[in-house]
């Protein structure tokens, strides 16, 4: 059948991959015509993802392998097992059997008539954590690799922590997965067999939560799939793609500084989409980079894609904090190799006047106690929308921090790279956080987060073997910041903010903490400033809206919200997401969901944090429909965190299947 859009373009709606275990992978292809192309059989590029084909990711694949197919390779769009149309149970993220699987799929794909033998794996997020994991297990077919909103390490650059911080994204990608897990095939595509498919799924999820929690340090869970154990693995060219709204912004130019040529990095100003739809703008081309890619390395084609610079970054400018975001000020440019040494490292000083200078002053020390619900400007670690997922105006969170400033700047400062802070720090407590965030103050006052970094204490010397911090004793810790590339413009001046808490982006410790900083000499800023280097333009996309419109039964509505009750001394956050109902063109699924999450926290007690989710997502055609509810929640003792889950499945208003789970699981150094 056609696509509608080219008529060059064949797309097989549905096909089942079989497994040496008998297990069958649903997939979703477009091919070149056989019957208007002189070839017959073509390169393959593959995407390997839970989020159902057949209606949780089918408007961006129409608008993107459509694309590839016309140009001439074969696109095939494949749910993991357990998810869409695919057999088998969902067990965990990346997991050992999950990437046989996908080893498996390009055998496969490789083996086909239409197919030449060369493949190539991409996707963003899972489909790009997944690629790489894959290709370091080096299947003879895998060729290449495009990998957006990636990471190198699954431990500290995920969702689930960060420098041994518990990110409350950990909560939120549990209750996401615990729905989408529940959600059952398509009686249109595997028959009557549907309820018996889909009562074995919900039999056999497991609680994400639960197993993440249980791994709270770098142990080998986080280590295997983490390609940066060993980034020899990987013997295939890699494309790595991501923005600085996105909290995947690390994994570009690690793997620019680790593969050599096998390895390009793009950060761009996006949020976390695909960059030919993403925001804010200026969005680049990507089908035309990825055929770029695809041809060089699956054709063979000398285009110049191997001598792309090594890292391409938009180095932003004047960014206002707050509100939707629409267009990024600022520009392209490109280093030849990273790290690169047009990038040196500038030291800046924080002191005790409150000054962020070039000089240190004299040893001075100072003691901060942020209240527990400092952060709410923080934004969100995975940001799908340009407006209040993305931080806030900085001046929010700064009364609950200690904060030093430059002097108003008469030249304009680059950097580019990770800045870390280097301190002398003591705490009156055995675990604390620490909180930092890098910031451009406006003429005006508001200031823009332009990186942040934090710090478990206890993982001072390491996420795998963690100890607590001696209270009262002093020591000398580093806080390494996120990568980002900002132009500070003359007028403007450079803060940094440090803070004991950062809610709710990171979940508190078991008690309120004092630290107090060494400043002068033993409180210093590494800035890493690019003073020389190329400019460059990327190209953007001609069409600026790529995505199909679907009919909507019920319209989408996104909000987010604080909440301060002044009586009980409680501060919550309120996240509010919902898809709206919208029907897939061709089959007449009608499919949506919704997110409801609250975070509270009381701002003089730790121990009163509680999370909350409900997520409920449902499906009909015609006289048949379903839904799924779930319901999460987290609170915590000094000495555990008490989980608790429920999924309620119905068929029409019928209750189908009810599953609770109950855990309490050790704080480790957390």
């Amino acid at each position: 059948m056609s696509d509608g859009v080219n008529s060059t373009v064949q797309v097989i709606e549905n096909t089942f991959i079989p497994l040496a275990d008998g297990r069958r992978l649903s997939a979703r292809i477009w091919m070149p015509d056989p019957a208007k192309t002189i070839r017959t059989h073509w390169p393959a590029i593959l995407e390997y993802i839970p989020y159902r084909k057949r209606d949780g990711t089918a408007p961006r694949d129409e608008s993107t392998y459509p694309r590839f197919a016309a140009a001439g390779y074969v696109g095939i769009r494949v749910d993991i097992a357990g998810h869409g149309e695919s057999d088998g149970i969902f067990d965990d993220e990346y997991s050992p059997r999950e990437l046989a699987d996908g080893v498996e799929v390009i055998a496969w794909i490789a083996a086909q008539d239409w197919c030449d033998g060369r493949v190539g794996m991409m996707g963003i997020s899972w489909g790009g954590f997944n690629s790489l994991q894959i290709a370091a297990m080096r299947p003879p077919a895998l060729k290449a690799v495009i990998a957006i909103g990636t990471t190198v390490d699954r431990y500290n650059d995920d969702i689930h922590y960060k420098n041994g911080c518990l990110l409350s994204a950990n909560f939120s990608w549990s209750c996401t997965m615990l729905a989408f897990a529940a959600r059952p095939p398509d009686p249109d595509l595997v028959g009557r067999d549907w309820r018996y498919l889909w009562r074995k799924r919900l039999d056999s999820q497991p609680f994400p939560l639960a197993t993440w929690l249980a791994h709270q340090t770098r142990d080998a869970y986080w280590k295997r799939g983490s390609v940066s154990e060993d980034y020899a693995a990987i013997d295939a060219p890699v494309l790595a793609i991501s923005g600085w709204a996105d909290g995947y912004i690390n994994a570009p130019p690690a793997l620019a500084a680790n593969l050599g040529f096998r390895g390009k990095a793009v950060n761009g100003p996006w949020i976390h989409k695909y960059p030919h739809f993403a925001w804010p703008k200026p969005r680049i081309d990507f089908p035309a980079e990825a055929l770029r890619w695809w041809d060089r390395w699956l054709k063979g084609l000398r285009n110049g894609a191997d001598d792309l610079p090594a890292y391409r970054a938009y180095m932003s400018e004047n960014v206002r904090p707050g509100g939707r975001r629409e267009t990024e000020p600022g520009r392209w440019v490109a280093e030849t190799e990273w790290p690169s040494s047009a990038i040196e490292t500038e030291t800046w000083h924080l002191n005790g006047d409150g000054l962020l200078s070039p000089q240190a002053g004299q040893p001075v020390l100072r003691s901060l106690s942020s209240p527990e619900d400092c952060g709410i400007a923080c934004g969100e670690f995975f940001t799908q929308k340009p407006d209040a997922e993305l931080p806030g105006d900085q001046r929010i969170d700064d009364g609950g921090s200690l904060v030093f400033m430059s002097g108003v700047l008469s030249e304009p400062i680059d950097i580019l790279g990770r800045p870390c802070l280097k301190l002398r720090v003591s705490v009156d407590k055995p675990i604390a956080n620490l909180a930092v965030r890098l910031i451009d103050y406006h003429p005006d006052g508001a200031g823009h987060r332009v990186s942040f970094g934090v710090l478990n204490l206890c993982h001072r010397n390491g996420n795998e073997k963690p100890r607590p911090m001696p209270p009262g004793r002093a020591e000398d810790v580093e806080i390494p910041l996120d990568e980002c590339g900002y132009r500070f413009l003359p007028g403007h001046q450079i803060g940094l903010a440090v803070s004991t808490a950062y809610w709710p982006m990171i979940l508190p410790g078991p008690e309120r903490v004092t630290a107090t900083l060494a400043l002068g000499p033993h409180a210093a800023l590494a800035m890493p400033v690019r003073w020389f280097g190329e400019t460059i333009d990327i190209a953007e996309p001609d069409d600026p809206d790529p995505l199909p419109t679907y009919r909507m039964h019920r319209q989408p509505v996104s909000r987010r919200w604080i909440e301060r009750d002044l009586q009980q001394g409680t501060t919550r956050y309120h996240i509010l997401e919902d898809s709206g109902d919208a029907e897939m063109p061709g089959h007449g699924l009608i499919a949506g969901d919704q997110r409801r999450e609250c975070y509270s926290i009381a701002p003089d007690d730790p121990l009163k944090l509680t999370l909350d989710g409900v997520y409920s997502c449902r499906m009909r055609r015609g006289d048949w429909s379903v839904r799924v509810e779930t319901t999460s929640r987290l609170t915590c003792t000094a000495t555990d965190y008490l989980l608790k889950a429920k999924v309620a499945a119905f068929e029409g208003e019928t209750l189908f299947s009810e599953r609770v789970w109950n855990h309490t699981l050790p704080r480790t150094c957390m």
